[in-house]
């Protein structure tokens, strides 16, 4: 009897390129990486937009493309697919994570995501309260929703810098709370920050949400016969007025959390095809039935996740180290020296915004936290202390990539959106430099608390 080949069969070139693939997939589930790579888009775009090059980046975002079939043709800006398009992706991802969390995770049982929601809750109103004491008048009042969001990739990202030495409730913690975060942010943009609204376009929405749910109803699983109803409700949402990306979040959260049902257990087909396509020698059978049972042990596998899992991991990467960075390197060239921070609203526009996400964000956190636990309402999660609660509130002020999108629909003037972009930046900033000193500090202090346990 033949044996199969081995590893070592295998070329020398093959096995490397395995070997290096295996390393970027490793590196790519790594959460650190993610904030990493944001980190190297936002320089990058700080950099170009005060180069000398620096028209070359604003020509690039405002370059047209368009799209056109027949006599149908739509033409906009790049910077508007990037933020209007692409990141319906994103939100996609955001809802998808929102569903999980609704079915099995954190937001299942309201006992364990009470003290995260109000946290949450609390990060949001003290940001916004901070924010608008500061722009009471005139225009810049309208931005008091951008340093309501957290950034989940940065704040996760830097506490995954901190090591294994951070507990489990913490990270679960900041986790719950960034998804709250962005359902009330996703709330936000929809109730205040979507124009006068055109009601003709829901109807085009909602034929698009009848044939995804149809499609759902008689099983259908692949993910790419959902694309053309999800167009059309971003289509639709975008005649409307309301913001197209709402499309991704609905999506999202219509996505089924559970295996369709199937004849065959996913489980047991892949068992039996796998037996069906070796012969005694164990080698395939080479035959249009051999490629027919290759497909249906596509199809098997396919079903062995739930769709709302398997559509978010093959998403994650790509949205990951793919869209947000692209949405880091077209949003956050500001120009530092070309910012005119010379008038009053703009001043306390930037201001506002980041003293907001520095202070207000960990005040907000920590202050409702304290208060609904000293109520009696919620407890602490066994292994997060106050110190750690600090942490999550310090992280919390990261609000990069949300709170830039908010102020892109906040501000149409070029000054105070710019304005609004460099308070997001500095405020951004100075909370991740302060939480990764407070992280370090407060790792050293629980092993210290540990050695001494043991001793």
């Amino acid at each position: 009897m033949k044996s199969r080949p081995s590893f070592q069969d295998i070329p020398r070139a093959q096995r490397l390129a395995e070997h290096a693939f295996a390393c970027v997939r490793n590196l790519l589930h790594r959460e650190a990486f993610s904030g990493v790579v944001l980190l190297l888009a936002t320089a990058a775009a700080l950099i170009w937009a005060n180069s000398p090059y620096a028209d070359s980046y604003h020509a690039l975002w405002h370059a047209p493309v368009s799209f056109g079939f027949g006599s149908f043709g739509v033409s906009q800006s790049l910077h508007f697919w990037i933020n209007d398009g692409l990141m319906t992706l994103f939100f996609l991802v955001v809802g998808m994570e929102i569903r999980r969390e609704m079915h099995d995770g954190a937001l299942a049982d309201l006992r364990q995501a009470s003290l995260p929601i109000a946290a949450a809750c609390g990060g949001v109103i003290m940001p916004a309260l901070i924010y608008a004491s500061l722009n009471l008048k005139g225009a810049g009042l309208h931005g008091w929703a951008i340093p309501a969001a957290t950034d989940i990739a940065f704040a996760v990202g830097l506490l995954a810098l901190l090591g294994k030495g951070i507990p489990s409730g913490v990270r679960i913690f900041l986790l719950t709370l960034a998804v709250i975060d962005d359902v009330i942010a996703v709330i936000l943009i929809a109730l205040f920050y979507s124009d006068g609204l055109n009601y003709s376009g829901f109807a085009l929405a909602g034929i698009g949400a009848l044939a995804v749910l149809g499609l759902q109803r008689i099983g259908i699983g692949s993910a790419f016969a959902y694309v053309l109803p999800g167009g059309l409700m971003w289509g639709g949402l975008l005649m409307t007025g309301a913001h197209p990306t709402l499309a991704g979040v609905i999506l999202g959260l219509m996505t089924p959390v559970i295996c369709l049902p199937t004849r065959e257990l996913p489980r047991d087909a892949v068992g039996r095809i796998a037996r069906e396509l070796e012969d005694d020698s164990g080698t395939a059978v080479a035959s249009n039935e051999a490629a027919q049972s290759v497909r249906e042990l596509r199809l098997a596998q396919r079903e062995l996740l739930p769709p709302v899992v398997r559509v978010q991991l093959a998403l994650h990467p790509w949205v990951t180290f793919g869209l947000m960075p692209l949405f880091a390197l077209a949003n956050a060239g500001v120009s530092l020296g070309g910012t005119d921070l010379s008038s009053a609203t703009s001043h306390w526009v930037m201001l506002g915004v980041a003293i907001a996400l520095l202070v207000g964000k960990p005040a907000g956190v920590i202050s409702v936290s304290w208060l609904v636990v000293r109520l009696g309402l919620c407890r602490l999660p066994a292994d997060v202390s106050w110190r750690g609660v600090a942490l999550i509130g310090l992280l919390a002020g990261i609000g990069f990539t949300m709170s830039i999108f908010i102020a892109n629909l906040a501000f149409s003037d070029a000054n105070l959106l710019a304005a609004a972009k460099l308070g997001v930046l500095l405020g951004s900033l100075a909370s991740a430099i302060l939480g990764l000193i407070w992280g370090v500090l407060y790792v050293k202090r629980l092993r210290s608390q540990g050695s001494s346990s043991a001793a």
